[in-house]
This record gives structure tokens, C-alpha cells and sequence, in this order.
């Protein structure tokens, strides 16, 4: 059986979903234990279409779970758009004619797990392909399909409640149900996905591989819990968990600990809004401490540091740079030359010049670095590759891309 996805559905017009930043929203989506998102575009023109793109860019950037988008298709081209600009999967709705009509060739120039489509019920699936027999037949079996593959099939559909959400996705062809029944802050994602769990189907529900039974609290009943952010690894604060502070975050994704001083369970961020949500949990050599990697929103710290760590008490003289720090710290500095000029910088230089003279340098600096790595000095090649470095770092902030967008593209590779 395969695992069921929540797609919270989020209509966007001009940038906004329902007058909202549509980023914020999709990013509280994200924390809150929605499977996925399903992004449908309103845009009434192409400036708009271009607007809502834009806007994608930047909430795939932010959004840690896979991003689908429909809505504005009307043609091959748009694919591609709203794939390039990060989009996991665009989404075609099986009752628009000229959808069905692109659905074999998408699916073979852009890969069939770029592709899904939407349905509101099986009859519509029947009513556009009778030539392939039941949507229960054709979404049951990995190997048959129209298009030389399985596509996943997301129910868009009116549910309202929990209990119709779980009759939905116990039909054997969903794979996910987009409802606006999700588009609320009150939805609980996790909850459902426990009901749905009981109701024998496959969710995607945090587990661990070792019960509570297996590690070694104190005498107090408690584990120490040394919590990261997940993506710099800067130690955030300490804390204790109890054994129903542990199975709570696992039942939310939420980092809930034990207070000492209040006697009571204590979800972090409840009170502050600075919600911790759980990324991975690690157990040391003894079952005696646990490392929480977390995404952090906010500061940890009650006197509003990012970090409790922020005071040092002893420090030796060392190297302290890490060379993606120092990638992201200049990368930085030449986005706050664009948007801040300072008089007689080259940076500004180059952006008042435009691109066709930032591409210039770039091509100059790639000569430079050839003829560099000829010879036989490979000082050389230290410094003509951090001129290369910086003139692409430059043409980055001006098209718009992040580091984010580079690593996550070699981590593809």
C-alpha cells in the first residue's frame, strides 16, 4: 500500500493566497505536518502568471516538502515555466480537455515523476480516458499506465471533515487529498494522519526506531535533549524529555520537553510563537542524551538570541572560518551593495553596468582561470578562482539565485 499524502490547496492571485503571503502560509503548511502543497494559479493574464512564478521561486526556497503547482496550464511552455522555478510537480486537471490532451507528452519530455493530475471523482477520469478501464485498475499497479507509468493521482475534492477526508483517501486510486478543508491554521495535520493510521492506511507519521524503554534517563525520569538548527548545526539551547514529552513529539512534530521548574510538559514555542519543528532525532553511545536537529522559528533563547549560546566565557585565537559561511557572509554583502549603493564600490559598479557587463567579467574571469591552471604555479589558481567566485556571486544577486539553489542542485547530482 502506499503512503497517503494532505495537500492543503492554496489558490494564488497576484502573488497572494487569499490576500495572504502566500510564502508565510505555505511555510506554516510545511511545519505543521502537511504532506505536501498544492498550489493552483488564478493568474488572469501574463504579468500575472509571471507574478505568481516569481512567487514560487521563493517559497520553494523556503518550504521543506514537495511543492505542486496547477491551475495556469494551458500549454507545454507552462510546464516548463513552473518546473524550472522549482515546483516538484505541476499538476493537470483531468477535466480541462486541453490538460488530458498534454498529459503523454509532458510526461515524456519532462519525466513522469514531474507530473501528476488532479481529479474531483473517478467518473471524470472515465469520461477522458474510457479507452484505459477503471482509474481503481490503472493507479492500482506500478506497470500499467496510459503514458508508459504510473502518475499519482491527488483528489481534489469538497471533503469537509475528518472522517470524509479518510473515506476519500481510502479509495484505492488516491494518492492525496487537496481539500480546503486544510487551508485553515487550525488544521491539525499530524491528528489526522494518527485517525487515518488507525483506519489501517499508510501516512506519512514520524517514528522512532527506538522506544522510550531502550534509553537511560536520569534519576528525575528525564533524557537531556542538546538541540541544533538543522541546516547551520548551530547549538540552540538544552532541554529535558520525559517519556510523554517524547512520544508528544513524535505525535506532533513539535519539540515538547519536560520543565523542571514548572513541574509541567512544555511545548516549546506555545507561549514565544518560536516553534521548534522536529527535523531528525539522534541518540548518543549510551541511550543516555539525544541530539534534536529542529527548524527554528524565531529564537530559542528567552531573551530573544537565536541562540542560549551566546555569551563566551573563554576563547582562544583559531581559524573560524568555514568556507560556507564565507560563501553565504560575501554573497551577502555584494545583496546589500544592490539594494544599499556605496559610493565607489566596484560591486556597484558592475550592477549600474548592467548584465551584459557582469557577463563580461564572468567570461574574462573563466579565461583568466584557464590560462592559470597552465601554469606552474597553482597560486594562481587561488586567486583567479575566487575572482571567478565573486564576479558569479555577483551575477547570482542579479538574476536572482541563492546559494540554496546551488546546493540543492549538485545535491541532485
Amino acid at each position: 500500500m502506499r503512503k497517503k499524502y494532505l495537500v492543503p490547496v492554496m489558490p494564488v492571485r497576484k502573488g497572494k493566497a487569499g490576500g495572504r503571503d502566500a510564502v508565510e502560509l505555505a511555510a506554516f503548511y510545511s511545519d505543521n505536518g502537511a504532506d505536501a502543497i498544492l498550489l493552483f494559479d488564478l493568474s488572469e493574464s501574463d504579468e500575472e502568471h509571471e507574478q505568481n512564478i516569481s512567487m514560487l521561486r521563493e517559497l520553494v526556497r523556503r518550504v521543506e516538502i514537495p511543492v505542486y503547482t496547477g491551475g495556469h496550464i494551458r500549454r507545454v511552455e507552462d510546464v516548463k515555466k513552473i518546473l524550472y522555478a522549482g515546483c516538484h510537480k505541476a499538476v493537470l486537471n483531468c477535466g480541462r480537455a486541453s490538460n488530458v490532451e498534454m498529459l503523454e507528452e509532458v510526461s515524456k519530455r519532462f519525466g513522469r515523476d514531474k507530473i501528476a493530475f488532479s481529479i474531483s471523482d473517478e467518473s471524470q477520469f472515465a469520461a477522458n480516458f474510457p479507452e484505459f478501464g477503471s482509474l481503481a485498475f490503472w493507479s492500482g499497479s506500478d506497470d500499467y499506465c496510459p503514458f508508459g507509468g504510473r502518475l499519482p493521482v491527488i483528489s481534489v475534492s469538497g471533503a469537509a471533515t475528518e472522517e470524509a477526508v479518510i473515506n476519500v483517501l481510502s479509495n484505492k486510486w488516491t494518492d492525496g487529498i487537496a481539500t480546503a478543508y486544510f487551508s485553515s491554521e487550525v488544521a491539525d495535520f499530524m491528528g489526522l494522519k494518527a485517525a487515518a493510521a488507525e483506519r489501517g492506511l499508510k501516512m506519512h507519521v514520524l517514528t522512532s526506531e527506538m522506544e522510550w524503554e531502550e534509553l537511560r534517563p536520569n534519576s528525575d525520569g528525564l533524557v537531556p535533549v542538546v538541540v541544533q538548527d538543522y541546516r547551520t548545526l548551530e547549538v540552540l539551547m538544552v532541554a529535558y524529555m520525559n517519556e510523554e514529552a517524547f512520544n508528544a513529539t513524535l505525535e506532533t512534530g513539535k519539540m515538547t520537553y519536560w520543565s523542571r521548574s514548572r513541574q509541567e510538559l512544555w511545548i516549546k514555542g506555545m507561549t514565544s510563537g518560536h516553534f521548534q519543528y522536529i527535523k531528525a532525532l539522534s541518540v548518543d553511545c549510551d541511550n543516555d542524551t539525544l541530539l534534536a536537529r529542529v527548524s527554528q522559528v524565531g529564537a530559542a533563547c528567552h531573551t530573544g538570541n537565536y541562540s542560549c549560546f551566546y555569551r563566551d566565557i573563554l576563547k582562544k585565537e583559531y581559524d573560524t572560518s568555514n568556507p560556507l559561511r564565507v560563501f553565504e557572509e560575501v554573497y551577502d554583502v555584494i545583496k546589500d551593495r544592490k539594494a544599499n549603493p556605496k559610493e565607489g564600490s566596484y560591486t556597484n559598479y558592475l550592477f549600474d553596468k548592467g548584465l551584459d557587463k557582469i557577463l563580461k567579467k564572468v567570461g574574462e574571469e573563466c579565461t583568466e582561470l584557464v590560462i592559470a591552471a597552465k601554469n606552474p604555479d597553482p597560486e594562481e589558481i587561488k586567486y583567479e578562482m575566487s575572482d571567478l567566485l565573486y564576479h558569479a556571486m555577483v551575477l547570482m544577486v542579479e538574476r536572482g539565485v541563492i546559494w540554496e539553489d546551488i546546493t540543492e542542485e549538485l545535491a541532485k547530482r
